[in-house]
């Protein structure tokens, strides 16, 4: 089982939204490719956020989300 669970990133990564606006992550599939995402950019050379240098690129991707050390961005502030 995935600690934190895919429910408790989405609350994280949906804490900053405003009430009446559209939650940026609203389902696993956008948890997944975004720490899928981070990942392959530390396996590639990006330095962590957090302190666990030791981990799998994934389990520190998905610290990093649950820590709020990344954010998903939507669509709208990937073209800005």
């Amino acid at each position: 089982m995935l600690h934190p669970s895919y429910s408790d990133l989405m609350k994280v990564v949906n804490s900053d939204v405003e009430e009446g606006d559209s939650p940026v992550v609203t389902s696993r599939y956008s948890i997944v490719m975004a720490t899928a995402k981070r990942a392959r950019q530390l396996i590639a050379g990006d330095e962590p956020l957090v302190n666990k240098k030791d981990g799998k690129p994934l389990s520190i991707a998905v610290e990093e989300l649950d820590e709020g050390k990344i954010k998903i961005l939507n669509e709208t502030e990937e073209e800005e």
